[in-house]
């Protein structure tokens, strides 16, 4: 492995952010926008359902190509063209005119995503281990702040009418030049001449697979706030599109907050007492949103759904990193599961709508929220560290 001093290490940690934060903000920026793009594709509930499934199909296919990338070209340019690709992938979208169009644009979406995604958290994990203490928590909280940041100009972009073509185009562009700015101090980590390329694919052990199970429910939460949250305000409570955008700020905002705050509560508490009480405060969201009257009750519930799933998946790649023989195979396994959970969320809560009704479909997350505070005591484990995210178990390498 590659040596490199810690002033170039702690310069990286803050890169690896802004990255972070650039890929969270492309996120938010889609989310919401997706009414606009609903109504302009001419989508009803179940169609665009099934466009959703898309960005889960090429996450799904593109994700274990992303340690091929990486090894072939080294993590810093294969960061900087797959951060080109996602920020690039926010435009086509909004230019669909119809469900197949629109269906080919987020297969794109997600593959991008998704492989942006893997190296960004490879490159997480490398600096967190030679700086020897954790930081994950904290990344995944920019990521957050970023798709705040995003959804607050989508609101923004809504509340003045702003076509979504236009809006993205622009912060394609900008979100395009900050990642590169930030691209040029990550770590350039490559593999030794004789090292063999990775596997394809990466199964996770069977000891990973509870946890992964826990982590399913909070990303589904996610991706089905995230994407349907500004529908639902729209449709079921009759909400203006500047309101409905709103909520999925909101929602954003409350996750961003319990991540940072986040290692602080279970250093205290320990994971699985603050994965319970995240289930029991992510489902009286859930029910609030079902139940809620007026648009300013399913705002709040989505602000609780935020706070309760927020610390989740961070906790679960910190217990698979410390179960089964292979911590590596069992994170990379965990993080698939996790990622493509919250990719399939949007197509299964539409298509449950287009039978039913969206109060029905949030239903189903309400039913998942209640399952973390079950299921989580999986993520106990006998080292007092199952408290935090993982941390590296060696010391830093001695600077050059």
């Amino acid at each position: 492995m590659a040596r490199y001093d810690q002033r170039t290490v702690r310069r990286a940690r803050y890169a690896v952010a802004v990255v972070f934060c650039v890929h969270g903000a492309v996120t938010g920026s889609f989310a919401t926008r997706v009414p606009w793009i609903q109504e302009h594709a001419g989508l009803s509930a179940g169609q665009l359902g099934i466009a959703l499934a898309f960005p889960a199909i090429g996450a799904a296919l593109s994700m274990p190509l992303a340690a091929r990338v990486s090894h072939r070209f080294g993590t810093r340019a294969a960061q900087r063209g797959l951060l080109i690709m996602w920020t690039l992938a926010l435009i086509p979208p909004s230019l669909a005119p119809g469900l197949l169009t629109l269906c080919l644009a987020l297969f794109v979406f997600g593959a991008s995503a998704g492989m942006c995604d893997v190296v960004m958290n490879a490159l997480g994990v490398d600096v967190e281990r030679r700086l020897d203490k954790s930081i994950m928590s904290g990344l995944h909280g920019m990521w957050s702040v970023g798709a705040l940041i995003g959804s607050a100009v989508g609101t923004l972009a809504a509340h003045l009418e702003v076509s979504a073509q236009i809006h993205h185009a622009v912060a394609a562009v900008t979100l395009m030049a900050i990642g590169l700015a930030a691209c040029r101090y990550v770590l350039d980590l490559r593999p030794d001449q004789d090292e063999e390329p990775p596997p394809r694919f990466t199964l996770p052990p069977r000891s990973a697979l509870l946890i992964g199970a826990v982590a399913f429910c909070a990303t589904f939460g996610e991706g089905a706030s995230l994407d349907w949250s500004a529908v639902y305000l729209r449709d079921v409570l009759t909400a203006s599109a500047g309101v409905a955008a709103a909520t999925t700020t909101g929602f954003t905002l409350t996750m961003a907050v319990a991540r940072i705050a986040g290692d602080a509560l279970v250093d205290r508490f320990g994971s699985v007492r603050t994965v319970r009480a995240s289930g029991v405060i992510a489902a009286v969201g859930g029910l609030l949103v079902m139940a809620a009257p007026h648009p300013l009750v399913a705002m709040a519930g989505f602000a609780l759904l935020g706070v309760g799933i927020a610390v989740v998946v961070p906790l679960a790649f910190a217990a698979a990193g410390r179960k089964g023989p292979n911590p590596s195979q069992a994170i990379a396994g965990v993080a698939t599961v996790t990622y493509t959970s919250g990719l399939i969320a949007p197509f299964v809560i539409g298509t449950i709508a287009d039978a039913t009704s969206l109060v029905v479909s949030f239903g189903v997350v309400t039913a998942l929220a209640f399952g973390l505070a079950v299921f989580a005591g999986v993520l106990r484990t006998g080292d007092r560290r199952a408290a935090g995210v993982v941390r590296a178990e060696a010391s830093p390498e001695p600077t050059p």
